[in-house]
């Protein structure tokens, strides 16, 4: 039997790799961390890469093992799930390896303006009736660039055909730099060690015989974002609307 969230949570408080800031939208407060994590935990200058809405961390842990000279920060805002790659963090002694929960959406008080040098996208909910609750929208673009590098880069991983196709037309609507656009990861020649780590849902979804995407592009500091005025195919095999089609909401 698998040990209860309760127990997750309280195991998570010992855990010196766990950070759980007390912020919220309500209250316009910087988390004390913010501007510092290179000098306060992992006392480098190594470059710091997010994992956004890590799950159980599998990605964040594997991108720390092939990369000892970055610093890895997952993060997400369940914890019993995050407990699985905190818990593996400390047991294979990862000293470039960090956890944070709280709403991707509070980020920018997180992190300074250019703290962050790279973001990872691992298997999102492709959000198909929100365009502002996608992980790749102009509304979520808008508070990486709060805390990346200039022309940092942004790493979509995904099943799902319609966040890659809207991801994509997004790109290009703003001309943005993407230098790497795959279909079909596994059919393809690509030989990069980091787009062959699976998570769980990766695994899932793999076995029920869905093809894996991913693309990379590049975000500069400034310039107008504007969303793709396209109607793109909902994926058939969500819970709603087989062969529905949906129109793109302007992010607000």
């Amino acid at each position: 039997m698998g040990k209860g969230k309760l127990a997750k949570f309280a195991d998570m408080r010992t855990f010196p790799n766990v950070f759980e800031p007390e912020i919220s939208f309500k209250d316009d407060v910087p988390y004390e961390k913010k501007g510092c994590w290179n000098s306060s935990f992992f006392h480098n200058d190594n470059p710091i890469v997010l994992e956004l809405g890590c799950g159980r961390g599998e990605y964040t842990v594997g991108l720390a093992q092939l990369n000892p000279n970055m610093n890895f920060i997952g993060i997400d805002i369940k914890g019993a799930r995050m407990w699985t790659g905190a818990k593996l963090s400390l047991d294979s002694g990862l000293v470039n390896a960090a956890f944070l929960r709280t709403e991707i959406g509070l980020i920018d008080r997180c992190f300074a303006p250019g703290e962050v040098s790279g973001i990872w996208l691992t298997f999102p909910d492709p959000q198909m009736k929100k365009a502002t609750k996608r992980l790749t929208s102009s509304w979520f673009l808008e508070r990486y660039r709060n805390i990346l590098k200039d022309g940092g880069e942004i790493n979509l991983k995904t099943d799902s055909n319609f966040l890659y196709t809207y991801t994509t037309l997004l790109v290009d609507r703003n001309n943005l730099r993407s230098d790497v656009r795959i279909n079909d990861l596994y059919a393809s020649e690509i030989t990069d060690s980091a787009l062959n780590i699976q998570t769980y849902y990766e695994q899932q979804w793999r076995e029920r015989g869905k093809t894996i995407k991913y693309i990379r592009f590049n975000l500069p500091a400034e310039g107008k974002l504007e969303e793709p005025d396209v109607e793109i195919e909902l994926d058939d095999y969500r819970s709603y609307g087989r062969y529905k089609r949906s129109g793109l909401e302007t992010s607000k």
